[in-house]
């Protein structure tokens, strides 16, 4: 499943990883304003794509003007997940967040870690 994710990159997840996410998501309160926006965004850009022989993927046009996709894309590993930038988006992103991620101390992560 290919759906938008945050800081205008794409999330790629295996499916079943998505069920687990979809799963947490739908336990939200509709009540919760938050929730709402959050979830409208997640599924409705979400696309089931099958690689084909090749292992390749097609990106719909919408998720790919979402991410800034034109002509070199990076993919990285987060976790549970892929993650597809547009190049330079990814180094700007990099170079803000590379200090602060040296500079963390035990007892600094973010919570659940």
């Amino acid at each position: 499943m290919i759906t938008k994710g945050q800081e205008r990159c794409l999330y790629v997840f295996p499916m079943p990883e998505f069920s687990r996410i979809a799963d947490e998501l739908q336990r939200a309160p509709m009540t919760n304003k938050a929730a709402r926006a959050y979830n409208r965004v997640f599924f409705a850009s979400a696309h089931d794509e099958t690689p084909d022989k090749q292992g390749r993927v097609t990106i719909p046009a919408h998720l790919r003007e979402y991410a800034g996709l034109d002509r070199e894309l990076v993919v990285i590993g987060a976790s549970t997940r892929v993650e597809v930038w547009d190049a330079d988006s990814w180094q700007s992103y990099l170079e803000e967040s590379e200090e602060a991620f040296a500079d963390i101390e035990e007892g600094q992560l973010p919570a659940g870690l």
